[in-house]
């Protein structure tokens, strides 16, 4: 999942992004209301960390913009005003949810697990489809009763598969939303994540998980057969 943290004070902007990162989510920073309405034109987001008091232009306004644009990416809003107007303000322009500054890291977490549980994209946290059983919250995979150890990036990339398994996911769609704006669109690096999952997933099971449709994507679904079509 891809999240837009948008905050001037660089120092508080590289602490979250790292936390989430650590967590596995794939993160781009914007430092004003200008860069941030850019990015959210260009890019797509899954949920966007959006501070109050912004140069340029605040996140009040960055906020109703994105909502007159007929978006529903859930916003966190973070502000160091404590004040209720500032709260109501906030939440009447369209964001779903407030935080005030100082905040703990743990709460701020839980809450953007809450919004993206919310949003209409994604299904609850814990996740299986036949024997393969994901959770969300901690972190932890298994295929049957076997425990499968994955990387932060390999839990994300089979997350995402997951939450939308039966349905072919294109490479560029799973860049979005799983890498940031880093990414290399010219490199392999999906295509050796998907290796390494096959293998710690499948293994040399009769019944695969991730099948490749070439020219268009990635399916997972359990069935037998190839994993190339």
């Amino acid at each position: 999942m891809r999240i837009l943290v948008v905050e001037d004070q660089r120092n508080v902007a590289r602490v979250v992004a790292k936390g989430l990162r650590e967590q596995g989510y794939a993160v781009d920073v914007a430092y004003d209301g200008l860069e941030a309405e850019e990015r959210l034109e260009l890019e797509t987001y899954d949920l966007v960390i959006l501070d109050l008091m912004l140069p340029h232009v605040d996140g009040i306004e960055v906020c109703r913009r994105l909502r007159e644009r007929g978006a529903t990416t859930p916003v966190l809003m973070l502000t160091a005003r404590d004040d209720k107007a500032s709260r109501i303000a906030g939440l009447d322009t369209g964001a779903d949810d407030y935080l005030t500054k100082p905040f703990d890291f743990d709460e701020l977490l839980a809450r953007v697990r809450a919004l993206l549980r919310r949003s209409a994209v994604y299904v609850p946290p814990s996740l299986a489809i036949g024997d393969l059983v994901l959770d969300a919250t901690r972190r932890m995979a298994t295929r049957g009763d076997r425990p499968v150890e994955l990387t932060t990036k390999e839990f994300s990339v089979l997350e995402y598969l997951m939450r939308n398994a039966g349905r072919i996911v294109s490479r560029e769609e799973l860049s979005e939303h799983v890498w940031d704006e880093h990414f290399d669109p010219f490199s392999n690096v999906i295509e050796v994540y998907i290796g390494r999952l096959r293998k710690k997933i499948d293994g040399e099971s009769a019944v695969r998980f991730i099948h490749t449709r070439r020219g268009a994507g990635y399916i997972l679904e359990p069935r037998t057969g190839d994993t190339e079509e």
